[in-house]
């Protein structure tokens, strides 16, 4: 080798380990500004809560009190985010996704492969169900809060300006909700630097606040929150209600997972977020410490008066980012609800070419909208909002432990005592903030609640619905073997004409309505007719060689295949691609898909007297079936080559 050539290649060599590294940090970057939005602003309003004096179970202000506050702040941040969620859940995913729905999802496959274990599974998914609605409350609630704790800030730079709280507020949530049909692929790009900037500029308006009392430094021992809840249980018990703000987000670093990576959001969070929220509440402790007077702002009140309207400024910008991360959420979860037939086909819309995650509901969107709007005009503080917000995190957090732990047992045979050592004490830990904030429940935490409950409703009903007009569609179609034998066996006269037909049906059982009602009344058919059956997997994307599957259904030189299609719960369903992979033997002959014709049957539903499920509920069924996506569009089919068929099914 020549002194060149050894030289590029160790140019090469050294070349490679920079570049992984650079895309390893491109990732973190990327998840800072998506992951880490909502508890990285959590700082703006949690002291500041916790003091309120307008709480209706107030924590006196006082030097022993904020010790033992900044400690348990400390603490449940380490034992709910670090231990809970980086330690432990993180390690429970579904092929990469992370989320309450990906623990829904694993409870589903497990249930399937264990019958006897079927109940216990199909009960916590249920539970998992609640908290996945838990989270429809989170994205309605987390942008009002959010943004308007970031514009209260306005009131400490010039206090005549908190008239003008709620309105600009407003004006930035409508904006916000206008945008999303763009995308964020654009804005998203800047997201991750701005987010760094926040976590400095937090981090150093800390250490300033240490500085001038570093004693505060003693509340990193856990002696003072344990103190604290033993020692002032009547005090601590209600501060839980407002020290669990500092976690709201949590979820996001699971359910974000599948898109960065359990590693780049860990490194995330240790070497960056903690330290610089640490370091922040720690300052801000150290404030109050210094002048009591200061729990009416001490996140703002801890930089000087020239640095306060920046702080705002960036502030607002880092909430609007924590409330898209909130919003795009939102979207995911009810994408994928609708998927595994919690909820009816919605109209999604794939923002960015590049990024699978990045979409946009319109149904969702214009909803969150509208209840993020109203919440900003009647509670008009994000005080008043955050008894409502601690419930849903809450919640959220019970429920993610509960089912991580039933996994780690069942699926990963953990032994039951070492199940035990872990889960006791999260759970307790759990249990009681949800029993601080069960005390603010006519003070707003009922809200979160209501949000879940009716959106558990909704879901249960729609999947219930969707198995009785599946079983009674099923029926009405007949045997698709049956039908086929029929036409083989010449006793029906049938005219072949040329082209290619593609009939979508559920499942490989029944007859399409379309292609029957084609043969039995226009007593036709194409050359080549193909039956597809759409499969929607608990799995967030399915690999391309298990994407179709042929059936020539007992005859292979009739021209007549059924073919499913498998699609994983993230994916978004185009037929026609998965198609094209087909060869001309799997299709007993070439398909013309340039100019096929595409039916579909279209289903009108009644309400009708049988007792399948409760009046109420069968027109709750019905209504929500009106919010049912354009078929053609929703399985990318060319709309000026399909045919729509219709018939009626009574509920």
């Amino acid at each position: 080798m020549t002194d060149q050539q050894a030289e590029t290649a160790e140019a090469a060599e050294t070349h490679a380990p920079n570049a992984h590294n650079t895309a390893k940090l491109a990732v973190v970057v990327g998840a800072l500004g998506v992951v880490f939005g909502d508890i990285g602003t959590s700082p703006i309003y949690t002291l500041q809560t916790v003091f309120n004096p307008e709480d209706p179970h107030p924590v006196p202000v006082s030097d022993h009190n904020v010790y033992g506050v900044v400690s348990l702040i400390f603490w449940s941040v380490m034992i709910i985010v670090t231990a809970t969620y980086i330690l432990l859940a993180m390690h429970a995913d579904n092929d990469g996704e992370g989320g309450v729905m990906a623990l829904i999802t694993l409870l589903r496959r497990w249930r399937a492969t264990h019958p006897g274990r079927r109940r216990a599974a199909t009960v916590l998914a249920a539970v998992g169900l609640f908290g996945a609605s838990l989270f429809f409350g989170d994205g309605m609630i987390t942008p009002a809060i959010s943004v308007l704790s970031a514009v209260e800030g306005l009131k400490v730079v010039e206090p005549s300006l908190g008239e003008y709280v709620v309105p600009i507020t407003a004006v930035i949530i409508i904006v916000l909700f206008l945008v999303q049909r763009r995308g964020t692929e654009t804005v998203g790009r800047v997201f991750g630097p701005v987010m760094i900037a926040w976590f400095t500029v937090i981090g150093a308006a800390g250490i300033v606040g240490i500085v001038e009392h570093p004693a505060i430094l003693e509340a990193l021992s856990p002696t003072y929150a344990i103190g604290f809840l033993a020692g002032h249980f009547h005090i601590a018990f209600f501060a839980l209600a407002a020290i669990v703000l500092a976690v709201t987000g949590a979820e996001a670093l699971y359910a974000d997972m599948g898109h960065f990576g359990r590693k780049a959001i860990s490194r995330g969070w240790l070497f960056l977020v903690l330290p610089a929220g640490t370091l922040n509440y720690m300052g801000q402790g150290a404030l109050i410490l210094k002048d009591h007077a200061n729990i009416s702002s001490p996140f703002f009140l801890l930089v000087p008066d020239w640095g306060r309207l920046p702080l705002v400024l960036l502030a607002t910008a880092a909430t609007v980012i924590a409330s898209q991360a909130v919003i795009t959420g939102a979207y995911s979860v009810a994408s994928q609800a609708a998927r595994l037939g919690y909820l009816p086909r919605l109209r999604v819309t794939h923002t960015s070419a590049t990024t699978v995650g990045q979409i946009y509901v319109p149904f969702v969107n214009w909803l969150l909208f509208v209840s993020v709007l109203t919440l900003i005009f009647a509670f008009r503080s994000s005080a008043a909002l955050a008894y409502a917000y601690g419930m849903t995190v809450t919640g959220t957090i019970s429920i993610t432990t509960l089912l991580f732990f039933y996994v780690a047992h069942y699926r990963w045979n953990v032994p039951k005592w070492l199940i035990a050592l872990g889960a006791v004490p999260l759970l307790a830990v759990d249990l009681l903030f949800i029993g601080a904030n069960l005390t603010k429940l006519v003070h707003g935490a009922w809200l979160p609640l209501l949000i879940a409950l009716t959106a558990f409703t909704v879901m249960t009903t729609w999947q219930r619905g969707r198995e009785v007009v599946t079983a009674e569609r099923e029926r009405a179609e007949g045997s698709l073997q049956e039908f086929i034998d029929q036409m083989r066996s010449g006793t029906m006269p049938i005219r072949t004409v040329p082209g290619t037909a593609i009939f979508l049906n559920r499942g490989g059982v029944s007859a399409p309505l379309a292609l029957r009602a084609n043969v039995e009344h226009n007593q036709v058919r194409h050359e080549h007719v193909v039956i597809v059956a759409i499969d929607t997997e608990p799995v967030p994307r399915v690999a391309e060689e298990d994407r179709v599957t042929v059936n020539d259904l007992g005859y292979a030189d009739d021209g007549i295949t059924h073919v499913t299609i498998k699609f994983g719960y993230m994916e978004a369903p185009d037929v026609p691609s998965a198609l094209a992979q087909l060869e001309p033997d799997e299709s007993e002959g070439p398909l013309d898909l340039d100019k096929a014709s595409y039916f579909l049957s279209k289903i009108e539903l009644r309400r009708g007297k049988a007792a399948t499920m409760a009046g109420w509920r069968k027109q709750l069924f019905l209504a929500t079936s009106h919010i049912t996506a354009d078929a053609a569009e929703h399985f990318g089919l060319p709309r000026d080559r399909t045919v729509i068929i219709g018939s009626h099914i009574e509920l």
